[in-house]
């Protein structure tokens, strides 16, 4: 059996951030999904919760990090091809989100990253199918 991936994130405002992550192309799994709890499905094995800090404080015994001073974790989703890297990049600041860090080009790996509207840094990553496989 494949293992399931539930990444759990707080937000300040789930309708604002569904809408972003809506911009970007991505679906919302309904059974998971309420006025302060929204479960993104980036593939049928792996979903993002993004829980309202409310809610989010229930599941944990201590604080939130301060996403303005730190990182608790780099999200990094794959892209098809290099220009698709820059357009889910451009679609996330065009629709709130800021860029973050410099693109990296590796010449088989390319990547760039963003920060969505509550300072999560998602990474978007293409490599070269043939570098894969050897």
């Amino acid at each position: 059996m494949s293992r399931m991936l539930f990444a759990n994130l707080p937000v300040r405002d789930v309708t604002a951030t569904r809408k972003f992550f809506d911009n970007l192309g991505f679906e919302f799994n309904q059974q998971f999904t309420d006025e302060h709890t929204a479960c993104m499905v980036v593939n049928d094995q792996t979903m993002v919760m993004l829980l309202e800090e409310p809610r989010f404080r229930d599941f944990i015994a201590d604080d939130i990090c301060d996403t303005a001073k730190s990182r608790e974790v780099l999200l990094c989703v794959s892209a098809d091809s290099r220009d698709e890297v820059n357009s889910l990049v451009e679609r996330a600041i065009a629709a709130g989100g800021s860029a973050w860090m410099e693109p990296q080009d590796h010449g088989f790996m390319y990547g760039r990253a963003f920060r969505d509207l509550d300072g999560h840094v998602w990474e978007v990553m293409w490599m070269d199918p043939q570098a894969v496989q050897g």
